[in-house]
């Protein structure tokens, strides 16, 4: 079943949306879906952006807690 949808306004760069436009002609779709497209690629990029730094926090977290013991491994 489709998602319910939302109207909204923006505005961007001309150029750029003169791209948009002649990319949705060339692939024969609307300019919307290209956008919806683009939007849930750039939300799911920054998603996983914020794991990586949820793991990196918890790398630190664990190397400043047991750095002794990653030496003596280390050896």
């Amino acid at each position: 079943m489709d998602q319910p949808r939302e109207k909204f306004a923006t505005q961007m760069d001309a150029a750029i949306l003169a791209e948009l436009r002649l990319q949705a002609k060339t692939e024969g779709r609307q300019i919307q879906s290209l956008i919806e497209e683009a939007v849930s690629a750039l939300l799911a990029a920054r998603k996983s952006g914020d794991r990586r730094a949820q793991i990196m926090e918890l790398h630190e977290a664990s190397v400043a807690k047991y750095e002794a013991v990653y030496k003596k491994l280390a050896e």
